[in-house]
C-alpha cells in the first residue's frame, strides 16, 4: 500500500508538471503613467482595466512615476511595456538629448498611439496681481518635478516668452498637487502644469482660491521653435471662475511601448484600447479627445509592428 501511494504521488506531481509546461506564462503589462493628481494615472488605471480581458493571459498594473522622461528611460531599460509621455520629450529621448534627460539615443521605443493633447496651463493666485506672462518675472513660480515633461515644456514656453529661471524670485520643482498645496498656503505665486484640460489639480485649486490662467499668445508659441508644440485655446469654464477663452500652447501625448514587447500583446493592447474609449472618455475627460483616425501619425518614433498591425486591419493605414 505505502508504495501505490507513493506511486500516486510521483504520478500527480509529474501531471502537473506536465500542466505547468504546457500552460501559458503571463504576460505582464507595467503601464507606466505619472503623479496620481494628473491625468496619465488615471487614464492608465483605466487602460489596465480593459488588457485584463483584452490582451489574453495578462497580468496588467499600473504605474506612478514622475512622467514623461522618466517613463520612457524606464521603458529602454525594459521596466515596463507601455507608457504616456509627451510628443518633446519623445522626440528629445529618440536624439538623446542628454540636457532633457537621455544620456544616449533611446532606439529600442516604439510608438503604439497618438492620443490626446496636453496644454500647458499657467495658473496664478488671482491677488498675486498676475495676468501675463511678463508678470510672471521676480514671483514665485512651480515648473513640475525636474526633468519632467512638465518641466521641460516650461522651459520652452518661458524661454520663448524671454523668461528664464534666473528671473524669478523662487523656482520650485513639484508634481502638481504638491504645487497647488503650496499655493493654497500663499507660499507660491504660479504653476505650470502640462496636462489634459480639466487636469483635477488645477480644479481643485480653483475651487479653493480665485485664479487667474495666464494666456501663451500664438506668437510666444511660434517662438518655441518646436513642431511638437501648437497655438490652442483653454475654453471659458474649464475651470472655476475662468470666464473667457484663453490662449494656450499644447503638445500631443502618446502612448509608447518598446521593441522587446511581443506583436501579439501590442496588437491585442491597441484594438482593446480602441475598441473601448468609452471606459477611457469615463476615467477622465481628456480621454474623449482619443481618436484612432490620428493615431497612427505624428510621432518621431516608429510604430510598434503590433500598433501598426491593428491600424492596418480598421484601414487607418495603407
Amino acid at each position: 500500500m505505502p508504495s501505490i501511494r507513493l506511486w500516486r504521488a510521483v504520478a500527480l506531481a509529474a501531471a502537473l508538471l506536465a500542466v505547468a509546461a504546457v500552460a501559458p506564462a503571463a504576460q505582464f503589462i507595467n503601464v507606466l503613467t505619472g503623479g496620481t493628481s494628473g491625468v496619465y494615472y488615471p487614464l492608465g488605471v483605466a487602460l489596465a482595466k480593459i488588457f485584463e480581458t483584452a490582451v489574453p493571459d495578462s497580468k496588467p498594473s499600473v504605474q506612478a512615476t514622475k512622467a514623461s522622461v522618466e517613463n520612457l528611460n524606464l521603458l529602454q531599460a525594459g521596466r515596463g511595456e507601455l507608457a504616456f509621455t509627451l510628443g518633446d520629450s519623445l522626440s528629445q529621448a529618440w536624439n538623446g538629448n542628454e540636457e532633457a534627460g537621455f544620456r544616449a539615443p533611446l532606439k529600442k521605443l516604439r510608438t503604439v498611439a497618438a492620443i490626446y493633447p496636453n496644454y500647458i496651463q499657467i495658473v496664478a493666485a488671482k491677488e498675486s496681481g498676475i495676468r501675463t506672462l511678463a508678470d510672471l518675472k521676480g514671483r514665485r513660480i512651480s515648473v513640475g518635478a525636474p526633468k519632467s515633461g512638465t518641466e521641460l515644456n516650461a522651459r520652452a514656453v518661458l524661454g520663448a516668452a524671454g523668461l528664464k529661471y534666473e528671473d524669478f524670485d523662487k523656482v520650485e520643482y513639484l508634481p502638481f498637487g504638491e504645487s497647488v498645496e503650496l499655493m493654497k498656503n500663499r507660499q507660491l505665486d504660479a504653476t505650470l502644469q502640462s496636462a489634459g484640460l480639466g487636469v483635477a489639480s488645477i480644479r481643485d485649486l480653483a475651487q479653493a482660491v480665485p485664479i487667474v490662467v495666464v494666456a501663451v499668445p500664438a506668437e510666444t508659441v511660434g517662438k518655441i521653435g518646436d513642431a511638437a508644440y501648437r497655438a490652442a485655446v483653454i475654453p471659458a469654464n474649464t475651470y472655476e471662475g475662468q470666464t473667457e477663452d484663453v490662449p494656450a500652447v499644447a503638445v500631443v501625448n502618446f502612448l509608447v511601448t518598446h521593441e522587446d514587447v511581443p506583436e501579439e500583446v501590442v496588437y491585442a493592447m491597441t484594438k482593446g484600447m480602441f475598441e473601448h474609449l468609452d471606459a477611457l472618455a469615463a476615467a477622465h475627460a481628456a480621454g474623449k479627445s482619443i481618436k484612432a483616425e490620428t493615431a497612427a501619425s505624428g510621432s518621431p518614433v516608429p510604430l510598434h509592428p503590433g500598433a501598426e498591425r491593428y491600424y492596418r486591419e480598421a484601414g487607418l493605414l495603407k
